[in-house]
């Protein structure tokens, strides 16, 4: 029997919610899809460039774009085994709740003016508090496996995440402290204007809590070097040991995806959300007022082009640190959190409740303005750095340097020392 809604209004109060919630899913677990691919794709490129390696160069052109793509239908055809030691319920649920964890923290995630899911006063521990159930994911894929490797690997992620989830969750108070609210949403909107306006150059606190906030945002993504979850050296593949094909992409789209969820709450907190930092206004909120709706749309497009690219910046961090960093040890690992970021992450706490109290507003506007020119001019200097020495290509490729590299004896090094190059 068809549902009859007596009036407008009550189709809208029961329907629209729906489609809402539908159309929020469909584009954030695309959003979620695509950047795996993008991240894939970066990742090979970052490694190859790091250690003098082109990365894939074949499969969709000159630099590979399709590679990914291709190895995602190889997966799709693999074999799914599961062994026969294994606990066939646990093993089939893991990868699913680990990707679940990590796509559910992305509906308190605005990407713009209005530009989220879902609104929510306590966005910012929904957010941690979502992302923190991926590793029961981690743990159900160790214990249901039947293996030793990667009974070992849930273990140690779970004392790994429990640790180090203590200091993260106190870094984001500080900026929260400061903004006096929980709210993502109107937490960027306190950063708007210019770029010293973001909590990252408010106080000198805020400055060290983001990086102790992102070194424990890399230790939860399990990334190098703090992967000991997986450490291919020490567990053969740790907690996924026994996984392939389909289930195994799983719990590397959940990896990619809780990368991207901290880097989002990272740029929310500290670095200004959706906001250029180059202009003095949103630029919805300015194009809504001449324009209207469209205005605000088209705004809100740069706003979330801004907030993806800021977050993919960080990305970009996360994937330079892991192939510049050797492994920790489990024992370095548990003492990197315990004896040095929860004792700073305390004082942190304990010191921007005095500075809001007692340092005057001259001091801090003396911080923040000197903070972002040294910024600016260390940028500057490093960007000059850069363009003054490109990189030399591997040996016998031509493909991203001006010239090739003057290898040890040949006639080319020769005639380039003699020339002064």
């Amino acid at each position: 029997m068809p549902v009859v809604f007596s009036d407008t209004s009550e189709w809208s109060t029961m329907v629209l919610p729906v489609l809402w919630a539908l159309l929020s899913a469909f584009f954030l677990l695309g959003f979620v899809l695509v950047s795996a691919i993008f991240f894939v794709w970066l990742e090979r490129k970052v490694s190859g460039r790091i250690q003098d390696r082109l990365g894939p160069t074949r499969v969709g052109g000159k630099f590979g774009w399709l590679q990914t793509v291709a190895d995602g239908v190889k997966l799709l055809c693999k074999e799914d085994s599961i062994p026969a030691a294994a606990d066939h319920f646990l093993f089939r649920l893991a990868p699913y709740l680990a990707l679940c964890g990590s796509f559910v923290a992305f509906v308190a995630l605005p990407f713009g003016n209005g530009v989220v899911a879902r609104d929510m006063g306590v966005a910012v521990f929904f957010m941690l508090a979502v992302l923190s159930s991926e590793v029961f994911g981690v743990i159900m894929a160790g214990y249901g496996s039947g293996s030793k490797w990667s009974l070992f690997g849930g273990i140690r992620e779970a004392a790994q995440v429990v640790s180090y989830e203590v200091p993260r969750t106190i870094c984001v108070l500080i900026p929260v402290i400061v903004a006096g609210t929980l709210n993502l949403t109107e937490i960027v909107n306190q950063q708007n204007g210019f770029f010293w306006n973001w909590y990252i150059f408010h106080d000198p606190l805020n400055f060290i809590a983001f990086w102790v906030f992102f070194i424990c945002g890399t230790s939860s993504c399990k990334r190098a070097p703090f992967d000991l979850a997986e450490a291919e050296s020490e567990l053969v593949a740790g907690f996924h040991t026994e996984y392939s094909g389909f289930r195994w992409l799983l719990f590397f789209m959940a990896e990619y995806g809780s990368m991207a969820a901290v880097c989002g709450i990272a740029v929310s907190l500290f670095m200004g959300g959706w906001h250029t930092g180059i202009l003095p206004f949103d630029p919805a909120l300015k194009l809504g007022e001449s324009m209207g709706t469209a205005g605000m749309i088209l705004g809100n497009l740069v706003n979330v082009v801004v907030f993806i690219v800021k977050g993919w910046g960080g990305i970009f961090v996360m994937m330079w640190v892991r192939w510049t960093l050797p492994r920790l040890r489990i024992d370095q690992v548990m003492m990197v959190c315990l004896k040095y970021l929860l004792p700073i992450s305390c004082f942190l706490l304990v010191m921007i409740g005095v500075w809001q109290l007692m340092i005057p507003d001259i001091v801090s506007m003396v911080w923040k303005y000197g903070s972002a020119a040294a910024t600016v001019i260390l940028t500057a200097v490093w960007l000059i750095n850069v363009w003054r020495k490109p990189s030399l290509s591997p040996p016998g490729v031509t493909g991203w340097a001006t010239r090739p590299p003057a290898l040890p004896g040949s006639s080319a090094g020769k005639e380039q020392a003699v020339a002064g190059v």
